[in-house]
Order: structure tokens, then C-alpha cells, then sequence
């Protein structure tokens, strides 16, 4: 691990998203509706980082985080903003404290494989974000298994949201984002077909919470990350998996910036999480999973 030790971490935050490039694209990200996204999660306007701020306010706390942008080109028209490519060149220059994971859209295809291939070996990415809801295709789906075994090769991680989504609330029929692509039980197919890459299913997954949690009990490489809601949301079963069988496999993760690590951590404090389990979800896990911790 580059940076500061391991012990000096407050926390390792999974699951942050990057929505403005260094060259200031304020643009509305992905046709998704950035308004509209930021009245759901009741933030007002939503807040636009760049790379470098980022990184200095995750720096500023004491913790690191896993940044990624959303490529949704097939449905939203359009080339994610910032790119992976700076991403994961401004995320190696401040390795300190940020992570790179990269993010494919899967009907690229082809070009998409050999994008993902250049990212790991030239950029050095540790992971990819899939948002089948925003990328309109079923995480089992036969045309993204090329990416899967890409990922599976090289050892790296997939995250894929599950449950609800803010992109497109609010918006006139969602702005045609579809929820059942969300479901964790095609997950589960991808974890079956691919036992030896590692899996992140992001977020509460409302209203799919127990078939996460099935999935997660049941496949070895399975994690869940705790982003998206605050903690004092969280489903009573999701408390008691985080307390016992899963202990070793929650993850601290934010969804910044419609939801700040200081929100969620001060909500956190509140559940009745055991002392013991309580800095295995903050950071214990997550460096393992990422081989911090070696």
C-alpha cells in the first residue's frame, strides 16, 4: 500500500463517483439528470468533483477511496466525462489516497475488451463499475462475459450496482432507466460462471436486500458495499447479516457526492454494530479485498 500506513486510514471509502473532468465539463453527467438526482437524495444541486479535489478532501479526512465515472454510452449517447483514462492517470498521482476502478459499458463489445485490457495494463485500474440499470443489460447477460473473464485474468474487482437507483428518479418515466436489471440474482449467475473474480454488489438492495444477502452468504467472492443510504436506513436483516455471517465481507462505501462520509459514519455510530465488527466494515475489509493489508 502507497501512502499512509494501513493503521493511520480512518476508513477506505468503496464506492465514490467522479463527475467532472480537470478541464471544468460541467455538463449534465450522462443524461441522467443531475438535478433531478440531487432533489432524490434531498442534497439540492449536485456537487461536481474533479480528481485532484477529491483527493484533497479525501485527504483531508484521513481515508481513501475507490473513484470511478458511469460509461453508459449505448443508452445516454454519450462519452463519460471525465474519461477512465484520467481517472486512473490523476488517481496514480495521488495513489495516497485514491483507488482507480475503470467502467465499461458492455455493448462496446470488442472495442470494450480491448479498452478494459489497456486500462489494467497501461493505467493500472484495480476494478470496474457496471450500472445495469443506466447500461441497460442483465449483469448475466452471455455479450458481457468477455469483460468478466478480462477482470477474472487479471485478478482484479467488478462492482456492479444493485437495487433502486437515483439515476433518472424524478425524471419522466425515470428517463427510461429500467430497475429489473438491477436485480443481485443475476449476480449471482456471473459469480458461478466466474468463482475466481471478485464481486461488489453496491448498495441496500432495495428492494432485493434478501436475495443480496443470499447471494452473498452463498459465494465465496462476494462482498456488499454499504452505499447509497444512510445507515440509519438500513433493513434490520442487513444489521444482522453486517453483525454475524458477513462480518468479513461489508464494506464502508459512501456513494459520494450525494452522500458524504461524515453522514454516513456519523449514522453508522448509531446502529448496534459489535465494537469488533465495526472496523472490519470501515476498513478492514476493504484492505484485504484489495490487498492492502499484505
Amino acid at each position: 500500500m502507497s501512502g499512509p500506513a494501513l493503521a493511520d486510514l480512518v476508513a477506505i471509502d468503496v464506492h465514490a463517483h467522479v463527475h467532472r473532468g480537470v478541464a471544468g465539463d460541467d455538463r449534465e453527467g450522462h443524461g441522467t439528470g443531475a438535478e433531478a438526482m440531487g432533489e432524490y437524495f434531498g442534497i439540492g444541486t449536485m456537487p461536481r468533483y474533479s480528481i485532484p479535489e477529491l483527493a484533497a478532501y479525501y485527504r483531508e479526512r484521513s481515508m481513501m477511496a475507490v473513484v470511478f465515472t458511469v460509461d453508459s454510452a449505448s443508452q445516454s449517447g454519450a462519452e463519460p466525462e471525465p474519461s477512465n483514462e484520467e481517472i486512473a492517470r490523476l488517481a496514480a498521482e495521488n495513489s495516497d489516497v485514491l483507488i482507480p476502478f475503470a467502467s465499461i459499458d458492455p455493448a462496446r463489445g470488442r472495442a470494450g475488451v480491448e479498452q478494459a485490457t489497456r486500462l489494467i495494463t497501461e493505467f493500472g485500474v484495480r476494478g470496474f463499475k457496471f450500472h445495469p440499470s443506466a447500461q441497460g443489460f442483465y449483469p448475466n447477460d452471455r455479450t458481457a462475459y468477455p469483460l468478466f473473464e478480462v477482470i477474472e485474468e487479471h485478478g482484479l474487482i467488478a462492482l456492479f450496482h444493485t437495487g433502486q437507483t437515483g439515476v433518472g428518479a424524478g425524471r419522466r418515466g425515470g428517463g427510461g432507466i429500467r430497475l429489473k436489471y438491477a436485480n443481485p440474482l443475476f449476480v449471482d449467475d456471473v459469480a458461478a460462471d466466474f468463482p475466481d473474480m471478485d464481486i461488489i454488489l453496491a448498495h441496500p438492495s432495495f428492494p432485493w436486500q434478501d436475495e443480496a444477502l443470499s447471494v452473498a452468504t452463498h459465494k465465496p467472492r462476494v462482498y456488499i458495499d454499504l452505499s447509497g443510504w444512510s445507515p440509519k436506513y438500513f433493513p434490520p436483516q442487513l444489521v444482522q447479516y453486517a453483525n454475524s455471517l458477513l462480518k468479513h465481507k461489508m464494506l464502508f462505501g459512501s456513494d459520494f457526492p450525494v452522500l458524504t462520509p461524515e453522514r454516513w459514519m456519523r449514522d453508522f455510530e448509531q446502529l448496534p454494530i459489535k465494537d469488533e465488527v465495526r472496523p472490519l466494515i470501515l476498513k478492514g475489509n476493504a484492505a484485504r479485498l484489495l490487498g492492502f493489508d499484505a
